[in-house]
């Protein structure tokens, strides 16, 4: 039982579960705030452009309610809003890592010249003669 815990510890403890762990509840996070974009901002405004349309509530319905039977419907509406939160994680998400790239290869470009060590300058030199000769 011990070794599974120390197994199970060096699993939990390696540096990319830390940083997918961490991915994840930032990853909750910025869905959160994209949710709230899209529920508080974007719709209302799509929905005074279309007229005063919620589009959560658009629905087509197959079977009315009759009784105790609830209706059939399909919430395309409610799929719509889901779509347009997708779109806009996703284009954040590309954006980011776009970001992200060209930080990377201006860092990548940026490259140390490494200055020769004298004896190294020296036997390169001496090298150089004897080639021509």
């Amino acid at each position: 039982m011990l070794k599974i815990l120390k197994d199970f510890k060096e699993f939990a403890m390696r540096g990319n579960i830390i940083d997918l762990a961490v991915g994840v509840v930032i990853g909750g996070a910025f869905g959160k705030i994209v949710t709230s974009l899209v529920n508080d901002i974007l719709m209302p405004v799509l929905s005074v452009i279309t007229g005063g349309v919620n589009f959560v509530d658009l629905k087509l319905v197959l079977v009315q309610a009759q009784g105790g039977v609830a209706e059939v419907a399909l919430k395309y509406g409610n799929f719509l809003q889901n779509v347009v939160d997708f779109l806009i994680i996703a284009f954040s998400i590309f954006m980011v890592i776009k970001l992200m790239n060209a930080t990377k290869k201006k860092v990548e470009t940026v490259t140390v010249v490494k200055m020769p060590d004298q004896q190294i300058a020296l036997l390169e030199d001496i090298r150089n003669l004897l080639r021509k000769k």
